[in-house]
């Protein structure tokens, strides 16, 4: 073992593999910072460059890009109120909040660092227990996955717990939106009016530039106010007071890393839905929860921590069963056998050093985040001293252009906007747009796993609680819609003072 170790460090810590990571730490910092390019679009326009490197090199390229890219999204959330990430986008209207209290230092910190913390305990439980977490998500069937989907789309009413029925329209609103053309079980086109582009379904990253950046622009040039023009973010030294919030909420980092990590290594989840469940657990068992969505860390250390801790998490049943625990491990296992390594049990052992060396790439890259971190945010934060019309017009240009990147069609473009009108207007009547994303994420996979279940069961609700950890996850999902009717009963209950 000592040999393999030996031969990692050599591989990882050759010159060429500390250039490449360097160079592929700037590219995704800049394509996470940017609305639309996606993490998973990084780690896609990395695959040609690949070509020509060893296998170490290549990874280490994925490896570093993606975790760059999954936390410089939360930058323009803070400081614009624009994701450049579907990951960032549970805690975006949150830190944007803090950015508006003047506290965009703390936000920007919070991310930072507890983003690498979550990225470093994702990749120790990588180490010490991919195998057993592998076995573990191979036992989800499609019954789990619905519970699981479920209680996804239950962290939406808590997300939006001032105003519940809103939040539940807005969340029917977004499965409406996830039905749209082909994805379905029966490959029926559904709400497609005829339109050809319909049937691939509505893009997500699309409707989510338009719903949180150009609804931002929109209202930018509706609001004439002086306190619109310009958001001042005094950013400073982003790592004052982290260790105080270390100190304050070591339980809320540990359960998101832990959340995150598990979410990671079921297959199609990822770190979007991690920080969506994340999020929302943070609001259920603050002591505070009336300060969420007006400028509360709690939440975004909490969701940076699983952020992270998710790609390391989705590596498990990548390297250990071959089988992806999101986009960019679907990707990556590609590359994996490209280069030779091929993903299964038999990587442990014929080529050990060859996973050690993975390892060790994932300390070094959530280690570098922070100071390379730190300097991107540096140079972000000028952008808000360019005066807002001119600014405004450039983002909307980068907007179009991320839309337009996905599938190289104009289409898009036409989502994107149509997208911001309708979040502007959801908006200005008090609807939460975070369900609505909430429900175009999981809504497909939702309604997969629901038919899949009531064929396999040929239509029998009682097959939903048969297996044991469906019916642990049906149990607790019931247990949380219940919950609020519980509480007023027991409210009710009391005996009223006389």
């Amino acid at each position: 073992m000592s040999g393999a170790w030996s031969q990692a460090f050599a591989m990882v810590f050759d010159p060429y593999t500390i250039l490449v990571m360097l160079g592929a730490s700037v590219f995704g910092l800049f394509v996470g910072a940017v609305p639309g390019l996606t993490a998973t679009m990084a780690t896609a326009l990395l695959v040609p460059v690949t070509f020509f490197m060893a296998p170490i090199p290549a990874i280490a390229a994925m490896v570093t890009a993606t975790a760059m890219a999954i936390f410089s999204g939360d930058i323009p959330g803070c400081l614009l109120r624009m994701p450049g990430t579907p990951a960032s986008a549970a805690y975006t209207d949150e830190a944007y909040a803090m950015t508006r209290k003047g506290l965009a230092e703390t936000a920007l910190g919070a991310g930072l660092v507890f983003s690498a913390v979550g990225g470093l305990f994702g990749t120790a439980v990588l180490m010490i227990a991919a195998p057993s977490l592998a076995e573990f998500a191979l036992k989800f069937s499609s019954f789990e996955y619905f519970w699981l989907v479920l209680m996804g789309l239950t962290c939406a009413v808590f997300i939006s717990s001032d105003r519940p029925l809103k939040g539940l329209v807005t969340l029917f609103f977004g499965l409406l939106i996830a039905s749209v053309g082909l994805n379905n079980p029966a490959a029926f086109p559904r709400f497609t009016f005829g339109s050809t582009e319909l049937l691939g379904g509505v893009g997500l990253v699309p409707l989510m530039i338009g719903m949180f950046a150009v609804s931002e622009i929109i209202r930018f040039v509706v609001d004439t106010s002086p306190s619109a023009l310009l958001v001042e973010a005094q950013v400073g030294n982003v790592f004052k007071g982290m260790w105080t919030l270390a100190k304050k909420y070591p339980t809320q980092i540990l359960r998101g890393s832990v959340l995150g990590t598990i979410v990671g290594a079921l297959p199609g989840a990822g770190a979007d839905i991690a920080a969506w469940m994340s999020y929302a657990m943070s609001k259920r068992f603050s002591k505070e929860p009336e300060k969420f969505g007006t400028g509360h860390v709690e939440g975004i250390v909490e969701s940076g921590s699983a952020n992270n801790s998710a790609l390391a998490g989705a590596w498990i049943p990548a390297l250990v069963f071959g089988i992806p625990g999101d986009s960019i491990t679907a990707i990556v296992i590609g590359v994996l056998y490209m280069k030779n390594m091929n993903p299964g049990p038999t990587l442990f052992t014929t080529n050990p050093q060859n996973i050690y060396a993975v390892f060790l790439l994932f300390i070094i890259a959530n280690l570098i985040m922070l100071p390379l971190g730190y300097l991107c945010i540096k140079v972000a934060k000028r952008i808000l001293k360019v005066p807002r019309d001119i600014l405004m017009p450039v983002i909307l240009l980068f907007c179009v252009v991320g839309a337009f990147a996905i599938n190289n069609t104009a289409f898009d473009i036409g989502v994107m906007l149509i997208a911001g009108v309708v979040a502007y207007l959801l908006e200005q009547n008090d609807f939460p747009i975070s369900p609505l994303i909430l429900g175009v994420v999981l809504g497909g996979m939702l309604e997969e796993n629901l038919v899949s279940s009531l064929i396999k069961s040929n239509g029998s609700a009682l097959a939903f609680f048969e297996r044991p950890i469906a019916a642990t996850l049906g149990v607790v999902t019931i247990l949380i819609w219940l919950s609020p009717l519980l509480r007023r009963r027991r409210g009710s209950a009391r005996p009223r003072p006389a």
